[in-house]
């Protein structure tokens, strides 16, 4: 692999940020949902990301949920990766710092989506201003252009940064050009990694040669989505792509509520209660919860993931 990476396979369950009723974060939860996601056999989590509303956190919020996961997956087997984009450089060198002085293994980086980097150059001076803050452990950056709203190609940023970023660790990659895709993972013969970030289109990673996904579906779904990596590498496609299909439906169900409001309700189904979503989110109504839960009933979504 690359000159730092984590070398993951598997199934890395982008997390949730607990709230409390009151809107605080509730840092007691942590513990409880990283014994689930071990016990799903999951490889790692990514704290803070967008499943976490890190953008609607303050940096201190975000270094007591960094220092919690920290924590909490200690034993566990979980690699713990720490976003910390931020549209302060400053504030996610901070935080970068910090994840690294937790004992994170790897940190991520979404760019500034306000006032953006104008070409791959600006990008990579931007990461590198980040990573050069955690030099012990790899950094990975965060390529969600369809909520950042930045672009760039991602093999000319991965040979730019290659050299300039000595913890060049690889990308997380949540975006829909799978020929792009394909391309970054045959970078430089493969040695870095890129995290597939489409769990509604897994499947189409894994058959480009995907070897770890990262996505919100993993806290509440990963053995659903293990059972599809595990027919596809039996070469049982029919199987893979009924379990496939079945998750793209689920996901389309969440999205008609509203995906974050409606997968945190669908955790406190299942045990593993993270409480409500923040501002400018909207939690879901008590009637449509209760719709919610009907339809999920009738997907069977209950027992499939025993």
């Amino acid at each position: 692999m690359g000159r730092q990476s984590l070398n993951l396979k598997g199934l890395v369950a982008a997390v949730y940020t607990p709230f409390d009723s009151g809107g605080a974060v509730n840092p007691g939860a942590v513990e409880k949902m990283a014994e689930r996601l071990s016990g799903w056999n999951c490889a790692g989590v990514f704290v803070n990301g967008t499943t976490g509303e890190s953008l609607s956190l303050t940096v201190e919020e975000r270094k007591l949920l960094a220092a919690c996961w920290c924590e909490a997956a200690r034993g566990t087997g979980l690699k713990v990766i720490v976003h910390v984009g931020h549209n302060s450089i400053a504030a996610a060198s901070d935080l970068a710092g910090h994840a690294a002085g937790c004992g994170a293994d790897a940190i991520g980086m979404m760019p500034p989506c306000y006032l953006k980097p104008a070409s791959v150059g600006d990008l990579v001076s931007c990461c590198r201003a980040v990573a050069g803050q955690a030099p012990s452990i790899p950094f990975y950056y965060y390529h969600i252009p369809d909520l950042t709203g930045v672009n760039m190609p991602m093999m000319e940023f991965l040979e730019k940064a290659s050299d300039l970023i000595p913890n060049m660790g690889g990308l997380k990659y949540t975006h829909s050009d799978l020929a792009e895709f394909l391309q970054c993972l045959n970078f430089a013969g493969g040695s870095h990694d890129i995290f597939f970030g489409r769990d509604e289109a897994l499947l189409a990673a894994l058959a480009l040669g995907a070897r770890t996904a990262v996505g919100s579906t993993y806290n509440f779904a990963a053995p659903i989505f293990s059972r599809i990596i595990e027919s596809f590498s039996r070469g049982e496609l029919e199987a893979a792509r009924e379990g496939q299909l079945y998750m793209a439906d689920l996901v389309a169900l969440l999205k008609k509520f509203g995906f974050l409001p409606a997968s945190k309700a669908l955790m406190a189904m299942i045990g593993l209660d993270s409480g409500p979503v923040r501002l400018p989110l909207r939690e879901l109504f008590e009637a449509e919860k209760s719709s919610l839960r009907r339809e999920l009933e009738t997907a069977g979504y209950f027992d499939r993931i025993q």
